[in-house]
């Protein structure tokens, strides 16, 4: 248990390091009104992040799973915007992004689910996922503002 606490803390301290800002060519493309939602989102996952993991170690499953759930509910794309913001998301934000986006919300929906039923080994499981994520994210879309992020081609053949 000490070990999982250990790699969920470093975990928490990744996240919480690089959620602080997030933009890409793609996202500074945006209109100023669609960047200040998606930078919205992103605060607000950070504070869901910071939140689980206090949660999680004292053992609050509730408040993890209640945090959990509104993070999976937080799409950018389900939040009050325009159809014609819509469009413009759609057509200039990567569909791996979205791919990358909706994985998330798909495990914040396993974090509530395991959370609730009390299975706290599953909890750690799921942030680190979470965790995971993020930093896929991050390295792909916003390597410019985390460059220790940036996959080096020439350690891609290694193995653990």
């Amino acid at each position: 248990m000490l070990n999982t606490v250990k790699i969920i803390l470093i975990s928490f301290s990744l996240v919480f390091a690089l959620s602080i800002g997030y933009a890409d060519s793609s996202v500074k493309s945006l209109s100023p009104e669609l960047r200040a939602l998606l930078g919205k989102e992103m605060r607000a996952l950070e504070e869901g992040m910071q939140s689980i993991i206090t949660a999680y170690v004292s053992g609050n499953l509730e408040k993890v799973s209640d945090i959990a759930e509104k993070m999976k509910n937080s799409f950018i794309l389900k939040q009050a915007i325009t159809k014609e913001q819509k469009h413009e998301l759609v057509n200039k934000i990567s569909k791996s992004f979205f791919r990358l986006d909706k994985k998330f919300h798909e495990y914040a929906g396993m974090l509530q689910h395991v959370a609730k039923e009390k299975h706290i080994e599953s909890v750690g499981f799921y942030y680190y996922k979470l965790t995971e994520l993020c930093v896929a994210c991050h390295s792909n879309f916003a390597n410019y503002r985390f460059p220790k992020l940036q996959l080096d081609a020439s350690k891609e053949d290694h193995n653990h």
